[in-house]
Protein backbone atom coordinates (compact mmCIF):
# COMPACT_ATOMS: atom_id res chain seq x y z
CA UNK A 1 0.00 0.00 0.00
CA UNK A 2 1.33 3.77 -0.73
CA UNK A 3 0.68 6.72 0.65
CA UNK A 4 1.69 9.96 -0.81
CA UNK A 5 4.57 7.72 -3.38
CA UNK A 6 5.53 5.75 0.02
CA UNK A 7 5.30 2.36 0.57
CA UNK A 8 3.57 2.13 4.04
CA UNK A 9 5.53 -1.45 4.63
CA UNK A 10 8.76 0.97 4.95
CA UNK A 11 7.34 2.07 8.17
CA UNK A 12 7.70 -0.89 9.67
CA UNK A 13 11.37 -0.84 8.55
CA UNK A 14 11.99 2.68 9.80
CA UNK A 15 10.42 1.60 12.82
CA UNK A 16 12.60 -0.79 13.69
CA UNK A 17 15.79 1.34 12.72
CA UNK A 18 14.74 3.88 14.99
CA UNK A 19 14.16 1.34 17.86
CA UNK A 20 17.39 -0.52 16.93
CA UNK A 21 19.74 1.92 15.58
CA UNK A 22 21.36 -1.25 13.58
CA UNK A 23 20.77 -2.32 10.38
CA UNK A 24 21.15 -5.79 11.18
CA UNK A 25 19.11 -5.85 14.23
CA UNK A 26 16.41 -4.14 12.44
CA UNK A 27 16.38 -6.61 9.79
CA UNK A 28 16.17 -9.23 12.15
CA UNK A 29 13.38 -7.42 13.78
CA UNK A 30 11.21 -7.10 10.54
CA UNK A 31 12.50 -10.86 9.29
CA UNK A 32 14.38 -9.11 6.09
CA UNK A 33 17.84 -9.61 5.29
CA UNK A 34 20.44 -7.33 5.96
CA UNK A 35 20.88 -6.11 2.61
CA UNK A 36 16.59 -5.97 2.10
CA UNK A 37 16.81 -3.52 4.90
CA UNK A 38 19.69 -1.49 3.86
CA UNK A 39 17.48 -0.99 0.36
CA UNK A 40 14.43 -0.13 2.47
CA UNK A 41 16.78 2.50 4.70
CA UNK A 42 18.21 4.06 1.28
CA UNK A 43 14.60 4.66 -0.23
CA UNK A 44 13.32 5.73 3.15
CA UNK A 45 16.34 8.62 2.71
CA UNK A 46 15.14 9.29 -0.65
CA UNK A 47 11.71 10.02 0.85
CA UNK A 48 12.62 11.87 3.47
CA UNK A 49 15.20 13.78 2.26
CA UNK A 50 17.27 12.90 5.04
CA UNK A 51 19.87 10.65 5.96
CA UNK A 52 17.48 9.56 9.01
CA UNK A 53 20.33 7.42 10.71
CA UNK A 54 23.80 8.79 10.60
CA UNK A 55 27.04 7.02 10.79
CA UNK A 56 29.15 7.85 14.28
CA UNK A 57 32.19 5.36 14.70
CA UNK A 58 30.60 1.84 14.78
CA UNK A 59 27.04 2.89 15.60
CA UNK A 60 24.02 4.65 14.27
CA UNK A 61 22.65 7.83 16.13
CA UNK A 62 19.16 9.13 14.39
CA UNK A 63 19.13 12.91 13.03
CA UNK A 64 16.86 15.87 13.99
CA UNK A 65 14.01 14.45 12.08
CA UNK A 66 14.77 10.92 12.99
CA UNK A 67 14.18 11.69 16.41
CA UNK A 68 11.38 13.84 15.08
CA UNK A 69 9.23 11.11 13.78
CA UNK A 70 10.51 7.94 16.13
CA UNK A 71 7.51 8.57 17.97
CA UNK A 72 4.71 9.47 15.60
CA UNK A 73 6.00 6.17 13.45
CA UNK A 74 5.53 3.82 16.33
CA UNK A 75 2.30 5.22 17.47
CA UNK A 76 0.53 5.27 13.46
CA UNK A 77 1.97 1.78 13.23
CA UNK A 78 0.10 0.78 16.47
CA UNK A 79 -2.92 2.01 15.49
CA UNK A 80 -3.62 0.82 12.13
CA UNK A 81 -2.68 -2.92 13.96
CA UNK A 82 -5.58 -2.31 16.12
CA UNK A 83 -7.67 -1.10 13.75
CA UNK A 84 -7.29 -4.23 11.29
CA UNK A 85 -7.38 -6.13 14.53
CA UNK A 86 -10.87 -5.38 15.40
CA UNK A 87 -13.05 -8.05 15.38
CA UNK A 88 -17.37 -7.54 15.90
CA UNK A 89 -17.37 -10.81 17.94
CA UNK A 90 -14.87 -11.88 20.86
CA UNK A 91 -14.90 -15.70 22.40
CA UNK A 92 -12.20 -16.56 24.58
CA UNK A 93 -12.59 -20.23 24.15
CA UNK A 94 -11.12 -19.89 20.42
CA UNK A 95 -9.00 -16.90 21.03
CA UNK A 96 -4.94 -17.76 20.23
CA UNK A 97 -3.16 -14.74 20.89
CA UNK A 98 -0.23 -14.31 23.20
CA UNK A 99 -0.31 -11.64 25.77
CA UNK A 100 2.45 -9.79 27.00
CA UNK A 101 2.25 -8.68 30.81
CA UNK A 102 4.86 -6.82 32.35
CA UNK A 103 4.70 -7.55 35.75
CA UNK A 104 6.65 -7.55 39.37
CA UNK A 105 6.55 -10.99 40.95
CA UNK A 106 5.01 -9.54 43.74
CA UNK A 107 2.00 -8.95 42.01
CA UNK A 108 2.45 -12.22 40.30
CA UNK A 109 2.60 -14.02 43.83
CA UNK A 110 -0.49 -12.22 45.57
CA UNK A 111 -3.07 -11.21 42.31
CA UNK A 112 -2.05 -12.34 38.70
CA UNK A 113 -1.65 -16.14 39.75
CA UNK A 114 -5.12 -16.32 40.38
CA UNK A 115 -5.73 -14.47 36.36
CA UNK A 116 -4.07 -16.97 35.29
CA UNK A 117 -5.49 -19.68 36.56
CA UNK A 118 -8.77 -17.87 35.09
CA UNK A 119 -7.71 -17.50 31.62
CA UNK A 120 -6.03 -21.28 31.29
CA UNK A 121 -9.09 -22.58 32.73
CA UNK A 122 -11.55 -20.05 29.73
CA UNK A 123 -8.86 -19.72 27.31
CA UNK A 124 -7.19 -22.72 26.90
CA UNK A 125 -5.28 -21.14 23.33
CA UNK A 126 -4.33 -17.72 24.61
CA UNK A 127 -0.90 -17.90 25.78
CA UNK A 128 0.14 -15.44 28.49
CA UNK A 129 4.13 -13.71 28.40
CA UNK A 130 5.03 -12.68 31.93
CA UNK A 131 7.96 -10.14 31.77
CA UNK A 132 9.71 -8.77 34.92
CA UNK A 133 9.20 -4.98 35.35
CA UNK A 134 12.23 -2.82 34.03
CA UNK A 135 12.77 0.98 34.04
CA UNK A 136 11.80 1.50 30.88
CA UNK A 137 8.18 -0.13 31.41
CA UNK A 138 6.06 3.37 30.18
CA UNK A 139 8.03 3.77 27.09
CA UNK A 140 7.85 -0.40 26.38
CA UNK A 141 4.23 0.24 26.70
CA UNK A 142 4.06 3.18 24.51
CA UNK A 143 5.58 1.71 21.62
CA UNK A 144 3.46 -1.28 21.97
CA UNK A 145 5.96 -4.02 22.97
CA UNK A 146 3.47 -5.18 26.28
CA UNK A 147 0.10 -5.31 26.13
CA UNK A 148 -0.45 -4.72 30.13
CA UNK A 149 1.73 -3.03 32.65
CA UNK A 150 0.89 -3.88 36.65
CA UNK A 151 2.70 -1.55 38.42
CA UNK A 152 2.35 0.82 41.45
CA UNK A 153 0.29 4.09 40.59
CA UNK A 154 2.76 6.14 41.33
CA UNK A 155 4.88 4.75 38.93
CA UNK A 156 1.97 4.89 35.69
CA UNK A 157 1.98 6.80 32.59
CA UNK A 158 -0.05 9.57 32.05
CA UNK A 159 -1.31 9.16 28.28
CA UNK A 160 -2.75 5.55 28.79
CA UNK A 161 -5.72 4.43 30.84
CA UNK A 162 -5.29 2.61 33.45
CA UNK A 163 -7.71 0.68 36.46
CA UNK A 164 -6.97 0.66 39.82
CA UNK A 165 -6.46 -3.33 41.05
CA UNK A 166 -6.24 -3.19 44.32
CA UNK A 167 -4.46 -1.80 47.60
CA UNK A 168 -1.89 -2.94 50.10
CA UNK A 169 -0.42 -1.49 53.52
CA UNK A 170 3.18 -2.20 54.32
CA UNK A 171 5.13 -4.15 57.68
CA UNK A 172 8.04 -5.48 58.98
CA UNK A 173 9.06 -9.17 58.18
CA UNK A 174 11.74 -10.62 60.63
CA UNK A 175 13.22 -14.30 61.18
CA UNK A 176 11.09 -15.89 64.06
CA UNK A 177 14.31 -16.60 65.61
CA UNK A 178 15.37 -12.68 65.41
CA UNK A 179 16.10 -12.10 69.78
CA UNK A 180 16.84 -8.19 69.17
CA UNK A 181 12.96 -7.31 68.31
CA UNK A 182 10.91 -7.96 71.18
CA UNK A 183 6.44 -8.04 71.35
CA UNK A 184 6.79 -4.54 68.92
CA UNK A 185 9.54 -3.00 66.44
CA UNK A 186 10.57 0.64 67.49
CA UNK A 187 11.68 3.26 65.10
CA UNK A 188 15.26 3.17 67.12
CA UNK A 189 15.50 -0.66 66.32
CA UNK A 190 14.16 -0.24 63.25
CA UNK A 191 17.49 2.03 62.32
CA UNK A 192 20.00 0.14 64.15
CA UNK A 193 19.16 -3.21 62.66
CA UNK A 194 20.12 -4.13 58.91
CA UNK A 195 17.61 -4.12 56.09
CA UNK A 196 17.30 -6.67 53.22
CA UNK A 197 16.00 -4.34 50.47
CA UNK A 198 14.38 -4.70 46.54
CA UNK A 199 16.28 -2.67 43.89
CA UNK A 200 14.42 -3.13 40.37
CA UNK A 201 15.33 -2.96 36.89
CA UNK A 202 18.51 -2.25 35.18
CA UNK A 203 20.14 -0.23 36.08
CA UNK A 204 18.60 -1.09 39.80
CA UNK A 205 15.95 1.48 40.61
CA UNK A 206 14.12 1.57 44.38
CA UNK A 207 10.94 0.27 45.45
CA UNK A 208 7.92 2.73 46.12
CA UNK A 209 8.07 1.82 49.67
CA UNK A 210 11.90 3.24 50.02
CA UNK A 211 10.41 6.57 48.20
CA UNK A 212 8.06 7.08 50.62
CA UNK A 213 11.01 6.00 53.63
CA UNK A 214 13.59 8.57 51.97
CA UNK A 215 10.58 11.12 51.86
CA UNK A 216 10.58 10.90 55.53
CA UNK A 217 13.68 11.55 55.95
CA UNK A 218 13.88 7.79 57.12
CA UNK A 219 17.37 5.74 56.24
CA UNK A 220 18.08 2.41 56.67
CA UNK A 221 20.79 0.42 57.15
CA UNK A 222 20.46 -1.98 53.63
CA UNK A 223 22.74 -4.59 54.02
CA UNK A 224 21.41 -6.68 51.53
CA UNK A 225 19.86 -6.22 47.91
CA UNK A 226 17.62 -8.69 45.98
CA UNK A 227 16.04 -7.82 42.46
CA UNK A 228 12.91 -9.26 43.70
CA UNK A 229 10.09 -9.01 46.53
CA UNK A 230 9.69 -12.41 47.29
CA UNK A 231 13.44 -13.58 47.96
CA UNK A 232 13.42 -11.14 50.89
CA UNK A 233 11.53 -13.36 53.14
CA UNK A 234 13.84 -16.30 52.39
CA UNK A 235 16.81 -14.00 52.30
CA UNK A 236 16.29 -13.01 56.16
CA UNK A 237 16.51 -16.62 57.87
CA UNK A 238 18.50 -16.75 60.55
CA UNK A 239 19.53 -13.29 60.64
CA UNK A 240 18.76 -9.90 62.16
CA UNK A 241 17.63 -8.58 59.13
CA UNK A 242 14.55 -6.29 58.41
CA UNK A 243 12.62 -6.74 55.10
CA UNK A 244 9.72 -3.66 54.53
CA UNK A 245 7.40 -5.71 52.70
CA UNK A 246 3.76 -5.51 50.90
CA UNK A 247 1.67 -6.88 53.96
CA UNK A 248 -0.46 -9.53 50.82
CA UNK A 249 2.82 -10.47 50.20
CA UNK A 250 3.85 -10.83 54.07
CA UNK A 251 1.11 -12.51 54.58
CA UNK A 252 1.95 -15.61 51.97
CA UNK A 253 5.31 -15.56 52.94
CA UNK A 254 4.39 -16.31 56.84
CA UNK A 255 2.28 -19.44 55.67
CA UNK A 256 5.78 -21.11 54.94
CA UNK A 257 8.42 -19.13 56.64
CA UNK A 258 9.18 -19.30 60.07
CA UNK A 259 8.90 -15.22 60.27
CA UNK A 260 7.05 -12.56 62.23
CA UNK A 261 4.91 -9.95 60.74
CA UNK A 262 4.97 -6.50 62.46
CA UNK A 263 3.49 -3.22 62.31
CA UNK A 264 6.06 -0.92 61.22
CA UNK A 265 7.53 2.07 63.24
CA UNK A 266 6.83 4.81 60.53
CA UNK A 267 3.47 5.54 58.75
CA UNK A 268 3.93 4.92 54.85
CA UNK A 269 0.79 5.37 52.43
CA UNK A 270 -1.19 2.60 50.90
CA UNK A 271 0.35 1.51 47.54
CA UNK A 272 -2.10 1.24 44.91
CA UNK A 273 -1.51 -1.61 42.28
CA UNK A 274 -2.97 -0.73 38.78
CA UNK A 275 -3.13 -1.99 35.26
CA UNK A 276 -2.31 0.07 32.06
CA UNK A 277 -2.52 -0.59 28.69
CA UNK A 278 -2.08 1.43 25.44
CA UNK A 279 -4.73 3.89 24.44
CA UNK A 280 -4.92 2.51 20.90
CA UNK A 281 -5.87 -1.16 22.51
CA UNK A 282 -8.46 0.26 24.84
CA UNK A 283 -11.69 -0.86 22.53
CA UNK A 284 -9.53 -4.43 21.48
CA UNK A 285 -11.96 -7.07 22.63
CA UNK A 286 -9.45 -9.57 23.98
CA UNK A 287 -7.86 -7.11 26.19
CA UNK A 288 -11.68 -5.82 27.32
CA UNK A 289 -11.88 -9.69 28.25
CA UNK A 290 -8.99 -9.81 29.79
CA UNK A 291 -8.70 -6.32 31.61
CA UNK A 292 -12.54 -7.61 33.08
CA UNK A 293 -10.72 -11.06 34.79
CA UNK A 294 -8.17 -8.68 36.46
CA UNK A 295 -10.81 -6.59 37.67
CA UNK A 296 -13.02 -9.89 38.56
CA UNK A 297 -10.21 -11.45 40.20
CA UNK A 298 -8.83 -8.18 42.35
CA UNK A 299 -12.55 -7.35 43.41
CA UNK A 300 -12.33 -10.86 45.18
CA UNK A 301 -9.05 -10.03 47.36
CA UNK A 302 -9.97 -9.41 51.25
CA UNK A 303 -9.54 -4.99 51.36
CA UNK A 304 -6.56 -4.04 52.88
CA UNK A 305 -8.32 -3.27 56.44
CA UNK A 306 -8.88 -6.75 56.88
CA UNK A 307 -5.27 -7.52 56.11
CA UNK A 308 -3.76 -9.41 59.83
CA UNK A 309 0.38 -8.97 60.75
CA UNK A 310 0.12 -12.45 62.79
CA UNK A 311 2.36 -14.68 61.19
CA UNK A 312 0.32 -17.99 60.24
Amino acid sequence: MRFNRLDLNLLLALDALLKEQNITRAAARVNVSQSAMSGMLARLREFFEDELLAAVGRNMEPTVLGRQLEAPVRDLILHIQATVGMRVSFDPAKETRTVKIMVSDYATEVFLNRVVARVLRDAPNMTLDLVPLSDDASEQLRRGENDFLIIPRHFLAEEHPQRLLFEDSYCAVIWEGNTQVGDTLDAETYARLPHVAPLLGRPRSPTFEELMLQSQGVQRRVKVTTSDFVSMASVLIGTDLVATMHTRLAQACARRLPVRLMPLPHTLPLMAECVQWHRFQENDPCHIWLRGVMLEVAKSLPPHEELSLRAR
